[in-house]
């Protein structure tokens, strides 16, 4: 059997980051041969991370970067907030977020996230990412939540930067699932109604005012729920944020929103 020496080990360790003892019994399986001990930890690794791929990546970080007329936003979600913090995950959100910013996607950093994950032994996924490009007179505003900075948003709009942040500071508390009312599928809404006309005090009302009722019900609940221009602003509960936007002089023109966890 090849003789397996410390130098030969910290070598392999040093260039894969791997474990010490995973470093060793690869030498020895392919008797000392560095190149294809790095193959087979490389495959070893790619394997773990399939393994893994079913966890849940409750923590992580949202990162956003804005030059110029270009912006962008990437979430890189982990499992315990001690990797969240790790200074390889940090590099590789960082990594994602400058690819998706001069790219558009990060699609090429899947070999790293597959290795990193093999690295740290928790599932290493990119939840989501966007780049957003401004024409003339549109402005971007960014707000990342803290201290955990899990959530994070990016508008795009044209207006005051001032009620852009604010807006910001609305999509990171409300999450909204669409802009407008018109873009919510039918047959989601159908199957909305459906529940609502289900519930014992719609279902015991007179037959003739059920429909008014569930019209209101899907306004006030679900529509002001999932839906971003109807939602309460959350800077003024009396307003919309259609109106408070309206009434600050700011138009959307897109936004971005992800969370980890």
């Amino acid at each position: 059997m090849t003789e397996i020496s410390a130098a030969m080990v910290k070598q392999l360790r040093d260039a894969t980051s791997a474990g010490m003892m995973d470093c060793k019994r690869a030498l020895q399986e392919t008797a000392g041969d560095y190149d294809a001990a790095v193959l087979l930890l490389r495959e070893k690794g790619m394997a773990s991370a399939a393994k893994r791929a079913d966890r849940e990546t409750t923590e992580g970080v949202v990162l956003t970067r804005v030059d110029g007329s270009t912006a962008a936003i990437a979430a890189v979600g982990c499992e315990t907030e001690p990797v969240s913090k790790n200074d390889d995950f940090r590099a590789f959100a960082d990594a994602v977020l400058s690819t998706v910013f001069d790219d558009g996607d990060s699609g090429d950093l899947e070999e790293q996230r597959v290795d990193l994950t093999a690295r740290l032994g928790e599932n290493i996924q990119v939840v989501g990412s966007k780049r957003l490009t401004a024409s003339d007179g549109e402005v971007f505003a960014t707000y990342v939540h803290p201290p955990a900075n899990k959530v994070g948003v990016i508008v795009l709009g044209k207006g005051p930067v001032d009620a852009a942040r604010q807006l910001a500071m609305h999509i990171s508390f409300s999450k909204p699932t669409y802009t407008d009312r018109d873009e919510v599928p039918a047959d989601l809404v159908a199957t909305e109604r459906e529940i609502l006309s289900k519930q014992p005090d719609v279902e015991s009302k007179p037959a003739d005012i059920r429909e008014k009722i569930v019209d209101g019900m899907i306004n006030k609940k679900f529509f002001a729920e999932s839906v971003l221009k109807e939602q309460a602003w959350i800077h003024d509960a009396g307003l919309t944020v259609s109106k408070a936007l309206a009434d600050a002089g700011f138009e959307l023109v897109d936004y971005a929103w992800y969370s980890v966890g």
